[in-house]
């Protein structure tokens, strides 16, 4: 069993910058970052492969947002930069069982544990 905690949440004003972290205790793989706002459904927004090497984003974020893991920390990151009031939602990290070293999952049924969330509100 794998727990994810998510942390860095919080207000900001269009333009502004967040980092959110994703500590988890036990074996990890890809490391997703999810987000919903009110209304609709659960999208992706990065992953960051097992090794750490393999990325891969969501069009709407790439080139604001950036995603890294420590392992020896187990944690990952996800750095926002350049927030929009279109980025407001909670953010939840996830994990899958299985995975190759270079896998960057983007759907969110081939995850197994999820963390609890986060809130994101950006302000404009």
């Amino acid at each position: 069993q794998v727990q994810l905690v998510e942390s860095g949440g919080g207000l900001v004003q269009a333009g502004g910058s967040l980092r959110l972290s994703c500590a988890a205790s036990g074996r990890t793989n890809a490391m997703g970052w999810f987000r919903q706002a009110p209304g609709k459904e659960r999208e992706f927004v990065a992953v960051i492969s097992r090794s750490g090497g393999f990325t891969s984003y969501a069009d709407s974020v790439k080139g604001r947002f950036t995603v890294s893991r420590d392992n020896a920390k187990n944690t990952v990151y996800l750095q926002m930069n350049s927030l929009k009031p279109e980025d407001t939602a909670f953010y939840y990290c996830a994990t899958g069982r299985d995975g190759t070293y270079y896998s960057t999952p983007r759907l969110s049924r081939e995850y197994d544990y999820w963390g609890q969330g986060t809130q994101v509100t950006v302000s404009s």
